[in-house]
């Protein structure tokens, strides 16, 4: 099964599982991944731009939207040792994943939930929220998960977002501006860009 199909609830894609090694914010990290989840033969470039420039305080309460096998979720718990991070994902697989790579990685102030969006976390607050938005699944879904974020950050929470440059990445800092807050681009590189903003 192509890429495309990621966003899917139930992947019927058939695929070994690949064990990917890869050193991010000065660590090792072990990632195991499977077809049918995004980017399973290597960290996605806009991934691995986002946790390169992600800060993430001590005490924070981290959602990682969109999860896919769990780098940004698994990286910022180790970044939070004293926060709680919510991993959430619409595919069962890679909630599968994600939960398996926080025990490879010994990350254990973190949770995994099959979520589309926020439906299962609708009453939660969260002081990061992390997307690398699934593009392919359409813009009415990107904008949807924008808008959503806006909803569930606290006051001063921060809301961070990769995009590739060639597939609308300034227009949907836009779209965060108009729906969370004045926006700064806080890194750019291989033709990605990273976007942050603020709740006042």
């Amino acid at each position: 099964m192509p890429d495309e199909q990621y966003f899917t609830r139930r992947p019927t894609s058939e695929g070994g599982a690949l064990t990917l090694t890869l050193t991010l914010r000065g660590r090792e990290y072990t990632f195991v991944t499977e077809a049918g989840v995004f980017s399973r033969a290597r960290i996605d470039p806009g991934t691995k731009l986002l946790l390169q420039h992600l800060p993430v305080p001590s005490g924070a309460r981290v959602l990682d939207l969109g999860c896919g096998y769990g780098a940004v979720g698994v990286v910022a718990g180790t970044l939070a040792p004293e926060g709680r991070v919510t991993l959430v994902d619409i595919n069962e697989r890679a909630v599968e994943l994600a939960r398996t790579n926080l025990v490879a990685n010994e990350v254990a102030n973190a949770e995994v939930l099959q979520s589309d969006g926020f439906e299962a976390i609708a009453e939660q607050e969260f002081d990061v929220i992390a997307l690398n938005p699934p593009i392919r699944a359409g813009l009415a879904v990107v904008h949807r998960l924008i808008e959503e974020s806006a909803h569930h950050l606290a006051p001063g929470g921060t809301f961070y977002l990769v995009g590739r440059t060639q597939q609308g990445a300034v227009r949907l800092a836009k779209k965060m501006a108009e729906v969370v807050g004045p926006v700064e681009e806080l890194a750019k590189g291989g033709g990605y860009r990273v976007y942050v903003a603020r709740r006042a």
